[in-house]
């Protein structure tokens, strides 16, 4: 009882004291809310009646990082008004500046967002003729992904080394970082060739969000580029997962390395017979008909002669990957259709020849055979 009443007596002494560093510490908190909220409010009256996409990405990816940010710093700023003891008063500041470095870094990061938000809301990617557009998303991404770690690295340096101790430390690691930088590099040989792999795609670009691949085997759109790997979406919606290296070190297909443009082939075998001429009608009459092909590319040619057939080739053209696969079913079904109906006989058939009567011999009993 008597420890309760020295405490109890102690908070009555310096009463007004506390009240007075709660009533700061409330009211600079309180303050930066208010600020906040009237920032964000005229933000949205102005998106409102002028609507920018970098106000809308604002107003989307900065509401939590500055809800915390703006009361903490109107909170560091008068700090030094709150009355407490010297010992008191520093570690409030150090946690107070922890957690402003923490606030400051998680805004930076929102405002990486909202630059993205703005270009891909600038630059659209689903319309047809997206060259530029994938070009600029696949560098965009990667370059997101390295300031975002570059922010946070930083961040941890700055809290780590406003600690005395750690400082003191960080003096002995540096004279240690070159032994430490050989082990790690050795033994981080293939991430580093990873990150290294990203940048070079990232500038040099043979593969872009959305490009056409065919890698192992495998028909497919490039879904996604990280630091380490890439995400192609193949065609029944599997994905493949192949590592940056993958695409600086084998060979590959992509179909959209300069153009979206492309063109389909059919093939198909058919008897000499076949009427050649009627079949080029027949498809310079369907083409037309299918809004698939786009108007560039339309022939049939005779490519290849095989023991029993011939190999009939048809090249027509489309807009993009998908609207050539398919053009091509839809031109083969239609000529294969043609042929069944009225020229049954020049699809492929097999010809037998009979072989011409031979002289009958006269009929030889086995007994005279023997004698």
């Amino acid at each position: 009882m008597r420890v309760l009443d020295q405490v109890t007596h102690l908070m009555l002494d310096h009463l007004p004291l506390i009240l007075q560093g709660l009533g700061i510490v409330v009211g600079a908190l309180l303050a930066g809310g208010l600020l906040k909220w009237l920032l964000f409010r005229f933000l949205t009256i102005y998106n409102r009646r002028f609507p920018r996409f970098w106000v809308e990405g604002a107003l989307k990816h900065l509401d939590r990082p500055l809800f915390y940010f703006l009361p903490i710093l109107v909170l560091s700023t008068v700090l030094p008004l709150v009355p407490l003891r010297p010992d008191a008063f520093e570690v409030i500041r150090r946690i107070v500046e922890i957690s402003l470095t923490c606030a400051f870094s998680w805004t930076l990061i929102g405002c990486v967002y909202v630059v993205q938000y703005r270009i891909r809301h600038k630059y659209q990617l689903d319309k047809a003729d997206n060259f530029r557009e994938r070009k600029l998303f696949t560098q965009l991404q990667f370059v997101k992904r390295v300031v975002i770690i570059l922010i946070v690295f930083f961040t941890v340096a700055l809290v780590l080394m406003s600690f005395p101790t750690v400082r003191k430390i960080g003096t002995g690691l540096v004279t240690s970082a070159g032994i430490a930088g050989v082990i790690l590099g050795f033994a981080a040989q293939r991430s580093i060739g990873n990150l290294l792999a990203g940048f070079q795609i990232a500038f040099t670009q043979p593969i872009r969000l959305d490009d056409v691949l065919v890698v192992e085997n495998e028909w497919g759109k490039v879904e996604e580029i990280t630091l380490t790997y890439v995400v192609v979406r193949i065609w029944d919606q599997r994905r493949l997962i192949l590592p940056l290296n993958y695409f600086i070190e084998k060979p590959f297909q992509n179909w959209t390395r300069t153009s979206v443009e492309l063109l389909g082939t059919v093939f198909i075998y058919l008897d000499y017979t076949a009427p050649l001429e009627e079949m080029r009608k027949e498809l310079n009459r369907l083409l037309p008909q299918n809004h698939l092909w786009d108007g560039r590319v339309g022939i049939l040619q005779v490519t290849d002669f095989k023991e029993r057939s011939m190999e009939v080739r048809i090249l027509v053209s489309a807009a993009d990957a998908g609207s050539a696969f398919d053009l091509r079913c839809w031109v083969r079904e239609k000529m294969i259709t043609f042929l069944q109906q009225q020229h049954p006989d020049a699809l492929p058939v097999t010809r037998t020849a009979g072989v011409p009567d031979s002289p009958k011999l006269p009929f030889v009993p086995m007994e005279e055979v023997s004698t």
